[in-house]
């Protein structure tokens, strides 16, 4: 008995724009083995389909980044004066993270700002909607999912939160500490702890801004950002004490333990190169 299912779906009811000139209204899309079989107003759904009805969305051609900076300010890391004393305490104003590496208060939709010259450079090469992702500090805040069209922030701000994001990059921060991948994945273990303290005793103690934040973004997906196939795996490790399932933005790299990262179970985003 072959238990093999192929994968057949039709999206139906559907406005469907098959490129720029041709929008077809009331419409299906057949997909068979990941591979578009049909598309029209009046196509036969075939037996054994799985059916999605689709009214009143709209389906377009075109691909999606999941991991890009577009629309967001360049991150520049200030320039430092080594004469300078130690810098051990955020000086950042505000009732903010003592570490200026910790920032899940930032949020993408406050920031984001439409670029069409950019916009049109990605269309060109096949994407509609990126993810917009703060690519500083080790808890960046949240993303945004935008599409790439003609218009206003207002306009083509799809999810305003769409991801939580992390990484063993301190970036930007003038502070001494973390100065260390080991101190990085401590301060990022002690912010879950604290989170979680701060979480039990709301209202009892002081607010903290960012404690707030992260604690608000663990119902959303978390993507964690890792420079090899190794850190990959530690970052898994520390998801899995606090019961977090991270999405990896990877390098490219995971065949050299292919193994051990399927066990990880997290999905992947891999470099198209």
């Amino acid at each position: 008995f072959n238990n093999k299912r192929p994968g057949l779906y039709a999206f139906t009811h559907a406005t469907i724009v098959v490129n720029s000139e041709t929008v077809l209204q009331n419409a299906t899309l057949i997909i068979r083995d990941k591979k578009i079989e049909a598309i029209g107003p009046n196509v036969a759904i075939p037996k054994g389909a799985v059916v999605a009805d689709l009214q009143g969305k709209y389906i377009y051609p075109a691909l999606v980044d999941a991991y890009s900076s577009y629309g967001l300010p360049e991150v520049k890391a200030a320039a430092r004066n080594f004469r300078a004393n130690p810098q051990f305490i955020s000086n950042k104003k505000g009732a903010y993270n003592w570490n200026e590496a910790i920032v899940p208060e930032f949020a993408a939709e406050r920031t984001f700002q439409a670029d069409e010259k950019k916009a049109n450079e990605l269309r060109k090469l096949g994407f509609g909607a990126v993810n917009v992702v703060n690519r500083d500090g080790i808890a960046r805040g949240t993303s945004a999912f935008v599409t790439l069209a003609t218009g206003k922030e207002n306009e083509v701000i799809v999810k305003d939160k769409s991801s939580s994001n992390y990484s063993f990059s301190k970036g930007t921060s003038t502070q001494d500490y973390p100065g260390s991948l080991m101190g990085c994945i401590a301060l990022l273990r002690q912010t879950y702890y604290d989170a979680r303290w701060y979480k039990a005793n709301e209202g009892k103690v002081e607010y903290n801004i960012s404690l707030d934040e992260l604690n608000k973004q663990q119902a959303i997906p978390q993507i964690f950002e890792v420079d090899n196939g190794l850190d990959l795996l530690r970052a898994d490790k520390l998801g899995d004490e606090f019961g977090i399932q991270y999405v990896f933005k990877s390098s490219g790299d995971e065949y050299k333990r292919i193994d051990n990262i399927k066990a990880t179970n997290g999905a992947l985003i891999v470099p198209v190169n």
